[in-house]
């Protein structure tokens, strides 16, 4: 890659993200003084923010960021005037502890050392080459999926816990614990003193209702259920 000096940026941006508001910190090419702003992570303040920064300097815009992937940085690659600059958190870090920050008011802020270190060490950074809209669609959908799949298990994790404190029969009567049998079980019989009161009739439509129709199965759980205490 070729030295970040010897590419035509007109600004350089030093992003501290965070999931409500991202911290700023821009200095102009060619200029020393700068500049500290803080926007709201909604779309109309950072496309209200990007379009006055066009206007100001139009591009291309050199941006430093803690991160390669996420809400920040897909919302900033829809503006063709941005390069995005991800960097190690790790390495910013590293970086932070190299001025041994007190806390005091002049401390300088992670976006101000995200900017220090693209300006001051790019040989270390590489631009983020923009995906296309399908593929950052996808990427999208891969991070909520394992989102869902890990609320799923910690919520079937905290049902089996409560259910162990004063219904742990149910658990003997259901292996598999995530799925609409057991949940619709638990909501028609939340009890043990619930289900003893069914009918075997009516206990034997409900399986066969949520596609469980292996006879031997249903005969062992109703022969639990009726023995359970």
């Amino acid at each position: 890659m070729s030295p970040l000096s010897d590419q035509p940026f007109t600004a350089y941006i030093g992003i501290d993200w965070a999931d409500l508001k991202h911290d700023i910190c821009l200095q102009a090419a060619g200029g020393t003084r700068r500049e500290f702003d803080c926007i709201a992570h909604q779309v109309a303040h950072i496309d209200e923010w990007a379009n006055g920064l066009y206007r100001r300097f139009g591009g291309p815009i050199a941006v430093a960021l803690e991160l390669a992937s996420g809400p920040i940085v897909a919302a900033l690659q829809k503006y063709d005037f941005f390069v995005l600059f991800p960097i190690n958190p790790l390495t910013l870090a590293r970086y932070r502890e190299a001025f041994q920050p007190s806390g005091a008011k002049d401390d300088p802020t992670d976006a101000e050392l995200a900017l220090d270190l693209l300006q001051h060490h790019p040989e270390r950074f590489s631009r983020l080459r923009p995906q296309s809209a399908g593929m950052r669609s996808l990427m999208s959908l891969v991070v909520q999926r394992r989102q869902l799949v890990g609320d799923k298990t910690r919520f079937t994790n905290r049902l089996c816990d409560t259910l162990k404190q004063y219904y742990p029969q149910a658990l003997e009567w259901f292996e598999d614990r995530d799925t609409v049998l057991f949940c619709d079980f638990l909501t028609r019989w939340p009890t043990l003193a619930a289900v003893r009161r069914a009918r075997t009739t009516t206990l034997e439509a409900f399986f066969h209702a949520h596609n469980s129709r292996c006879a031997r199965l249903i005969e062992a759980r109703l022969a639990s259920i009726r023995a359970a205490s």
